[in-house]
């Protein structure tokens, strides 16, 4: 049994269908990246799978259960599903120790004094121990995204999905963020990452999935998608990106 697992899974919104029958597994400990073009249905399928969006259709299984019925608290299941967007989403008036003990505080009812070990690592983890008094507007680009990281890591989340997050990054920022990603791969955790980074993908991934039209059209290991993809559609977008950056 797959860790998560999404069945026929559709969303629309109005007349558009931006997941239209998306089918994935998703194993424990795998980094799946979501591939293709801006408007493919990358971060609505993330969202799907995090409860944020409701589905039409589908189902979505983590640990064998179905978290996608509809009227089910998704609150259980965000428990286990964290997630980091494009943009930081850091609250300005706290500092990145009390913008990563917020959720934690008040969805496990656990004090600061509790809490300020784990935390503590985390920054330390990530090269962030003596910034964790500073405020978001004292943090670089970068410095941010790994708070929001380490935000959602607070919560010991089972899954963590990411939404794009160097795509608001000076170039230069985005090593240290996708370094992150690494670390937390080598640790185990199960991810699934929507991404423009090719280079990346093709290196850390252990599954790709090349979305059009809210389809997966096709998925396999980076040496089969990068190196040999079947689908026009994944030759053509693979062309323009690879030639692009």
């Amino acid at each position: 049994m797959a860790k998560l697992e999404l069945r026929n899974v559709v969303k629309r919104f109005g007349d558009v269908t931006v997941c239209n029958g998306v089918n994935l597994d998703v194993e424990e400990g795998q980094m799946i990246c979501l591939i293709g073009a801006s408007g493919a249905g990358k971060s609505t399928l993330l969202r799907c799978i995090n409860l944020l969006e409701h589905t039409e259709d589908g189902e979505i299984f983590l640990d064998g259960e179905d978290i996608a019925i509809p009227g089910l608290d998704p609150q259980a299941a965000r428990k286990k599903i964290g997630m980091v967007f494009q943009n930081f989403n850091l609250f300005p008036h706290m500092t990145a120790l009390e913008n990563a003990m917020l959720a934690p505080r008040r969805v496990h009812k656990k004090s600061r004094l509790d809490l300020e070990k784990d935390i503590r690592s985390l920054f330390s983890r990530f090269g962030l121990l003596d910034r964790m008094n500073h405020y978001p507007d004292q943090l670089s680009g970068g410095q941010q995204q790994r708070v929001a990281i380490i935000r959602a890591l607070a919560m010991r989340p089972e899954v963590m999905l990411f939404d794009e997050i160097t795509s608001a990054l000076d170039p230069q920022l985005v090593g240290e963020v996708l370094d992150v990603l690494l670390q937390l791969k080598n640790q185990g955790m199960t991810m699934v990452l929507a991404t423009h980074e090719m280079q990346f993908a093709r290196q850390a991934a252990d599954k790709i999935c090349f979305l059009k039209d809210g389809k997966i059209i096709e998925e396999g290991t980076p040496d089969q998608i990068f190196g040999s993809p079947k689908r026009a559609e994944t030759q053509e977008f693979l062309a323009r990106t690879l030639n692009y950056c």
